[in-house]
């Protein structure tokens, strides 16, 4: 029988006969968010995957990622915050996650829009975006213990970190299995993160075991 379907597979492959296995379009991380207007490539249509994510840079993607200014908090007045006037390019954005809870400001009612991110900080942002799962601490101990370098990751992040690496939103280096929590948030590294939240909308992901019930998916922190 298995001589008969190699056989019959041979020959549809050689005819260019249309057979029921097909592979799935495999869509470049960086174009599918160019795509979706996410992100922007600049001038000379150089990405920079390797350019570091800001405080502002961030805000404004997961304005534009979740319509976080049509949540009924962003309608609340503006905040007053020293370093980020009302001419300030990302200014729009920034007041949308303070008054959403998105982000936070430091001491001083400063947002210090042009500090880098680290990867925990941003993956872990991005998720409460998205919408943290109220894992129970086993659970997030259970999904973070695959990681060698988990313990690196901030308390605050941890169930955070951990839906994004339940949903698969974390680029995970291939040859150590490390997620690299402090190191800085690239633009490739967001974008990876943004392709596979456009491949949730269009695909949901299906949970690891069929009895389980879905995990509670609490919005923020």
């Amino acid at each position: 029988m298995k001589k008969l379907v190699c056989v019959f597979f041979a020959i549809a492959l050689a005819q260019g006969v249309p057979t029921v296995v097909q592979s799935q379009q495999i869509i470049d991380p960086i174009d599918r968010v160019v795509s979706a207007g996410l992100m922007k490539k600049d001038a000379s249509g150089n990405f920079n995957a390797e350019g570091i994510v800001s405080r502002a840079d961030l805000a404004v993607i997961l304005v534009k990622t979740f319509g976080l200014e049509r949540r009924k908090t962003a309608q609340k007045p503006d905040m007053e915050m020293p370093d980020v006037p009302k001419s300030y390019w990302a200014y729009s954005a920034i007041q949308t996650v303070l008054k959403t809870g998105t982000m936070r400001g430091y001491r001083d009612g400063m947002f210090f829009p042009n500090q880098r991110v680290t990867r925990a900080e941003a993956l872990a942002i991005f998720a409460q975006a998205y919408g943290v799962f109220q894992f129970p601490d086993a659970t997030i101990a259970e999904i973070l213990a695959k990681y060698p370098d988990a313990g690196e990751i901030p308390s605050w992040a941890r169930k955070s970190l951990a839906t994004a690496l339940y949903e698969g939103f974390v680029n995970v280096d291939i040859a150590t299995n490390k997620i690299n929590p402090l190191k800085p948030m690239t633009r490739g590294d967001i974008a990876y993160a943004l392709s596979k939240y456009l491949e949730r909308q269009v695909r949901p992901t299906s949970l690891p075991v069929p009895d389980e019930e879905p995990p509670n998916r609490g919005m923020g922190r």
